[in-house]
């Protein structure tokens, strides 16, 4: 075989790649297809995963993406039912449904987001241009982003798309309004919190109060019945004495004597000058000295 033989059968045989080649496509597990023939539609679309054929040169096809795609939403400012303004941040979900009627509105993924982006922020604005600010922050913010879905996908059927969630990602007052929120919210928590110390501290005077009350109260009776067994216990005392003395005098004159010697020579204490004749000191004399009463007598 010489050199232009080979290079015939080495061009027949890329022909023949290139048209195999061309005959086939492969539907991805997350695509959707759509096979144009001149520029109109040549079967219907195809949705199943797999190896197609196709007539080379004459067809050509358009993939499509068939998973949940995002879109982002630019914020916007939203006057609420009760005139406050609000910055929303808001996202959504869709799907492709129908390829082909995708295809014939608006062509491409690029195309799509632009045109949902309106329908989505138009929707949103109406929607909560009839709510008031407490039901968009926390009343009814689910139902709000269920209504907004509902009417988008009316709203979208003719784009061959399925609008799966439309989220409210951010209701808040502008930063301006927020700082004044903010500011009166502080002032009335501190205003709150005075009042709360002030009623903290008329408590805290009243329980002192009473206990100061109490205090008196409890060392009033307290000192009442200490004098009470003080006195009972006085009364005891000069009954058990008057017993004694009446017994036997002459003990009880010692016993007494006793008694007032270590009162009176104590250290430190006062000082007396006494004869040793005197009737005081008459037991260290005589331990045995009659009392004092006797003695007088005499």
């Amino acid at each position: 075989m010489n050199s232009t033989t080979r290079f015939l059968a080495g061009f027949v045989l890329l022909i023949v790649l290139v048209v195999v080649l061309s005959s086939t496509f492969v539907v991805q597990q997350t695509q959707q297809a759509l096979v144009f023939r001149f520029g109109s539609i040549a079967r219907a679309p195809i949705t199943e995963p797999g190896l197609y054929i196709k007539f080379p040169f004459i067809e050509n096809v358009i993939a499509l993406d068939k998973r949940i795609l995002d879109l982002e939403l630019p914020q916007q400012e939203v006057i609420a039912s009760d005139q406050k303004r609000l910055v929303v941040d808001a996202f959504a979900r869709y799907r492709i449904t129908d390829p082909l009627r995708f295809y014939q509105s608006v062509n491409s993924i690029a195309g799509a987001n632009i045109r949902l982006t309106s329908i989505v922020n138009s929707t949103v604005r109406t929607i909560l241009a009839d709510a008031s600010l407490a039901t968009v922050v926390r009343a009814d913010r689910a139902g709000l982003m269920h209504r907004i879905r509902d009417d988008v996908n009316t709203q979208s059927q003719g784009l061959g798309i399925q609008v799966v969630d439309v989220r409210l990602r951010r209701a808040d007052l502008p930063e301006q309004n927020s700082q004044a929120v903010f500011q009166r919210m502080q002032t009335e928590r501190q205003r709150e919190a005075a009042d709360i110390r002030a009623q903290g501290s008329q408590f805290s005077q009243t329980i002192k109060a009473k206990a100061d009350r109490d205090v008196v109260v409890l060392r009033a009776e307290a000192t009442k019945t200490a004098e009470q067994v003080r006195g009972e216990g006085d009364a005891q005392k000069n009954k058990i004495l008057a017993e004694a003395y009446s017994r036997d005098p002459e003990f009880f004159a010692f016993y007494r004597s006793l008694a007032a010697y270590e009162q009176s020579f104590r250290p430190g204490e006062s000082r007396m000058v006494l004869t040793p004749e005197s009737a005081f000191m008459r037991f260290f004399k005589n331990p045995f000295a009659r009392p004092l009463s006797e003695q007088m007598m005499d």
